[in-house]
């Protein structure tokens, strides 16, 4: 595969950014298998966004020929406050997201974050030396990663460590592309800044877009973000251990407003997975209404849409079903315990 294949691999939906293509271009020249990682954190149940888009990104990494790990931050989760708090519950989930992951994205690397700072003694001094290199009020700002503000006055100080650590945790690695979500562009624009003035290796940085919850947005930020898919919210995302009947329920509930493009959820799915999948989409409708018709890209379908030629009932009925064929192989092979499942439930 040349170059120019591994660009458009790496550079596909959902990508949203890639800092910078001059410097993917320089790392894949001189580079045949850079390492890469996404880092997760441990919390509830994996759904569409977290667990299918995330690791279809994965995938097409591994295709281009990229070393691909996938961190289980579990310090952080727990500095994060996610699962009550306990350690023990971070631990029995971590094996969940650590089987999704190796199932999903075969060949990909898992690593877990305590097995990394208890391999690497000088973990701790090097997270000293970043944090010099940080100032409160900055630190404060990249609190957004966790989902935290800065404006919160209840942020206790345990919190503050999370983005010096996350920084740690990519020098520790070694890595040469860093990856995450648009929420996550905070901390990778901060280790653009450091690591110069340490003199270590500056990843690239690849951020995909967030697939946003299925209801209405209620607030559209200045920069046309909506909110993104949820694992606290049931009713927003579709999860992996939906049933078929579940997940079409949920697409077809879904905002979806006729005609528009904007902030709509469906068309965001049928992008970023279903036409990742899938070469061709088809919709079976009555002549009536146009009869059957099929897209060989998203853009055309997109067209359609805009002009009202693809009535959303129809796209949202495509797009279900295209979901129940991704997810149901997985969900019949990713085991859940009940134990697990409660846990999981009770401590969200």
């Amino acid at each position: 595969m040349d170059i120019t294949e591994k660009i458009n691999l790496i550079s596909r939906p959902p990508i949203e950014e890639v800092v910078t293509e001059e410097e993917l271009l320089e790392l894949l020249k001189t580079n045949s298998n850079p390492k890469h990682y996404i880092g997760i954190e441990i919390s509830g149940f994996l759904h569409l966004g977290s667990l299918i888009s995330t690791g279809f990104k994965i995938n097409d990494f591994i295709q281009a020929g990229v070393n691909c790990t996938v961190f289980l931050a579990d310090w952080h989760t727990l500095l994060n406050d996610k699962l009550g708090g306990s350690f023990e519950n971070i631990r029995k989930v971590s094996k969940y997201y650590e089987d999704a992951f190796k199932l999903v994205c075969p060949g990909v690397n898992i690593v877990l974050g305590t097995d990394l700072y208890d391999s690497k003694k000088e973990y701790w001094s090097e997270l000293v030396q970043i944090a010099k290199h940080m100032s409160l009020a900055r630190t404060m700002r990249t609190l957004t990663i966790m989902g935290r503000s800065e404006n919160d006055e209840k942020i206790d100080l345990a919190k503050l460590l999370y983005p010096a650590m996350q920084a740690a945790d990519i020098h520790s690695l070694d890595l040469d592309i860093v990856h995450a979500g648009m929420d996550q562009r905070k901390i990778h624009m901060l280790v653009k800044d450091v690591f110069p003035k340490m003199k270590w290796k500056v990843p690239v940085a690849v951020h995909h877009k967030l697939l946003p919850g299925l209801t209405k947005p209620a607030e559209v930020k200045p920069d046309g973000e909506v909110a993104k898919m949820s694992k606290s919210d049931p009713n927003a995302g579709v999860f992996i251990h939906n049933s078929d009947d579940e997940i079409r329920t949920k697409i077809k509930k879904g905002f979806c407003e006729e005609g528009s493009i904007e902030n709509n959820p469906v068309l965001e799915i049928a992008k970023n997975v279903i036409f990742h999948e899938f070469d061709t989409v088809s919709i079976e409708r009555p002549e009536k209404f146009g009869g059957n018709v099929s897209y060989d890209d998203f853009a055309s379908m997109e067209s359609d849409f805009a002009q009202k030629k693809l009535h959303p009932s129809d796209l949202k009925q495509a797009v279900g079903e295209s979901l129940v064929k991704i997810i149901s192989p997985i969900r019949e092979k990713l085991s859940l315990s009940e134990e697990l499942s409660n846990l999981i439930k009770n401590s969200c």
